[in-house]
This record gives C-alpha cells, structure tokens and sequence, in this order.
C-alpha cells in the first residue's frame, strides 16, 4: 500500500515540474549520448590502430638480442684495481639454433593460432639510378597471409604468385611509386652482404603505415636465406600470433621458460602506439566522465529545489505516518524516473551519432570512421546512467528524512 502511495506522489511531483523534469532528463539524455558516443570513438580508433599494426607485425617474436661483451672484471673486490672496457656489441650470428625444435614446442601450446619463421634483410631496392632502402621479409607466404591477411592489402598482384615464382616479391606501394614499378616489372636487390638478385614484382600492397609501404617487401624464404650467403635452416625469427593479443606480456613470460632466446610482446614493441592509445583512454573517458558528472548534479539541484519547495507538504507526510525511509523511497522514486528517461534517449542519440559519424568518408584504407556499435558500451552506459541519477538522488534525499516536521510547523 505504501509503496504504491510513495510512487503516485514521485509521479505527482515530475508532472507538477514538468519543465524541470524534462531539464534534468535533457541532461542525462545528453551526458549518457556523448559518453557512450566518445567511448565507442576510443573503442574504435584503438581497434582500427590495432588492425592496422597486426597488418605487419605478430603478437610474439622470438629472435637472438644483440649481446654486449662483457667487462674483464665483472664486481669490484678489495685488493683488485678495476679494469675499465667499453662494451661493444658482441659479434655473434643473429640466427636461430634449431628453429625446428623451438616450432615444435609452439605448437603444443593452446592459444597459439599461428607461427611463422623469418628471415630479415636489411637490403637496398634499385631501379636504374633509383635506389631505396628497407628490409625484406624472407617467408613461407602462406603462413605469413594466416599471420598478417597480406592479400586483404593487396592493390594488385597475388600472395600465392610467390609460390610459383622463386625470384617473385611482394612491395609495398611506396616502393612502386617511388621506383616506377608496376605489376610483373623486374626489380634489382642488394642485400647488406653485397649479394644481388633480379626480382619479379607479383604484388603491391598498401596498409596505413608509410613508413611500411616505403620499405617493406616479402620474398619466398629460400630467397632470403640466399641474399645472406646462409644454409636452409638459417632463420632470425619466429613470429608467433595468440588468441587474445592483449594477453601478449603474459604469454611472453610463459614462452621465454620454452627457449633461451629473447621474446618480446606486441605491445613492448610499439610502446609509442600504446602510450597514443592510453593517452586517447584518459582523454575522452575524462571528458566523458565530466559530462555525466554535470548531468548528476543537474538531477541534485532539481531534487533539491523540490525537496525545498515542498518542505510542508514532507512535515504532513511526517506527521501523519510516513518514515524518513519512506521519504527516501519517494525522491529516490523520482531521480530514477528522470534518470529512465534521460538514459532511454540518451542511448538513441548515442545511436543517431554512431550511426552518422560512421557513414563520414575520411578515405585511405579505412574509408569510413572508424566506430560503430558496441553493444557492452552501450549496456555499461545505461548502468551508469541510472546509478548516477540514483546517487544524485539520493543525497538530497537523506537530508529530506532528516527533517524535523515540528520545527517545520512552527516556522
């Protein structure tokens, strides 16, 4: 019976406020819109970021670190006059020992989905007078397009015609354009060691990093084991992709107990890329976070003014049976209500946003925006949008229960 009461009298004073109560739902549907809209805006470029660096590079790579020569007294002693040396870099072979043994022990392991041995060349691309620097990826080429999808870049050309061709390459469009090349042109390398080769252009690829596209190419791995003078079982690296790349660290300490060289994680590799997208993180989710905080204390002034304004009509309530929790109940009551509403139009403009910033043409590979509907987000800010308004609520609500209707009555 009360609680039936509680609400028609939560319901009596939104619509004797109407104008008040649709300012205060107006500024939840706007604090919940652009939050879940910025949010989803974050979700997106660092998914877009993501994609675009998996295009080039695996989640793990196991290769041999340089070694610096150690000093001919490693700790000071007493009685010892300290021999000061200049450490250099150790000249020792960059290759893996035994690549095979160490991709065997890979592949018992449950949440690695792909793995690609390497070999790197450092190696100048030439075409007449032009010449380019950049590194060649010496591949099985049907692992390599399981690991980065090469042929979803692909401008023209085919990552199988690599199969076929012994002295086929794959270049990045920067490469072409800057040397002149087009589909099935021949192109002079020079590797670091002075070893030269004519390769057959069978593709030109494009993803979202110059950089990549000015330098990098790949070739059959046989091929890259020749530019280096090296034996077939000659390999630098293995490139290893898991199921969840964000657990990458952790999967990283597991594997280096698998072998003596050094493993490094996606993340530690691309440590600008990481800071870019926590900074993105902190910025829009504090601004986010600012803009529910202004609708929240939108809801306590409103709850307050009537909690003034109807300080009579409390001290009856009072009088005649009601219970400060009762009080509570009622202007509780209300900040939900406001609160159901705001964030039910809240979430629709949030849509309406999403759905015109994505149809935004911004060119490159992307195309379009990159954002689109998460429904997690969207469900996270209907949660906050009704705890918000409850705890903006509620404190206004307290001081109500508190009020001494005897005083009220003789004032």
């Amino acid at each position: 019976m009360k609680l039936n009461v509680n609400s028609e009298i939560a319901y009596t004073h939104l619509i004797t406020r109407k104008k008040q109560t649709m300012i205060a739902a107006l500024g939840v549907t706007v604090g919940i819109g652009i939050f879940i809209f910025m949010i989803s805006l974050v979700v997106g470029f660092n998914r877009y970021s993501d994609e675009s660096l998996f295009k080039a590079a695996s989640h793990l790579r196991i290769y041999q670190d340089d070694i610096l020569s150690k000093p001919l007294i490693a700790e000071n002693k007493m009685g010892y006059t300290a021999v000061i040396v200049n450490p250099k870099i150790a000249n020792v072979s960059n290759t893996l020992i035994n690549p095979e043994k160490i991709i065997s022990d890979l592949k018992k392991q449950e949440d690695i989905v792909t793995i690609a041995p390497q070999v790197s060349v450092n190696l100048f691309y030439n075409n007449g007078t032009s010449q380019i620097n950049g590194v060649a990826s010496g591949v099985n080429i049907v692992e390599a397009n399981a690991m980065f999808n090469i042929q979803s870049t692909m401008l023209a050309g085919d990552v199988r015609n690599l199969l076929a061709t012994p002295n086929g390459i794959l270049i990045g469009v920067g490469i072409a354009e800057k040397l002149n090349l087009q589909l099935y042109d021949n192109i002079n390398i020079t590797s670091s060691i002075g070893v030269v080769k004519v390769m057959k252009v069978e593709g030109i690829f494009k993803t979202s990093n110059s950089n990549i596209d000015l330098t990098k190419s790949y070739i059959s791995l046989a091929m890259s084991q020749q530019l280096l003078h090296q034996s077939s079982s000659y390999v630098t690296d293995i490139l290893v992709n898991i199921k969840d790349p964000n657990k990458a660290p952790e999967y990283a300490k597991l594997l280096k107990n698998l072998t003596i060289y050094k493993v490094e994680d996606w993340q530690t590799a691309n440590e600008q890329s990481m800071s870019n997208k926590k900074t993105r993180q902190v910025m829009f989710g504090s601004i986010s976070l600012a803009i529910l905080l202004v609708a929240a204390f939108g809801i306590y002034n409103i709850i307050n003014m009537t909690i003034k304004e109807k300080l009579n009509d409390i001290a009856i309530l009072k009088a005649t049976g009601f219970s400060g929790k009762d009080v509570i109940n009622i202007f509780l009551k209300e900040s939900l209500i406001m609160g159901i509403i705001g964030t039910s139009f809240g979430l629709l403009m949030a849509a309406g946003l999403i759905k015109f910033v994505s149809g935004i043409y911004i060119g490159g590979d992307r195309e379009y925006f990159p954002i689109g509907f998460e429904p997690q987000i969207f469900l996270i800010g209907a949660i906050l949008g009704v705890l918000i308004t409850l705890g903006a609520g509620y404190i206004p609500a307290v001081g109500a229960a508190k009020i001494d209707p005897i005083e009220i009555f003789r004032r």
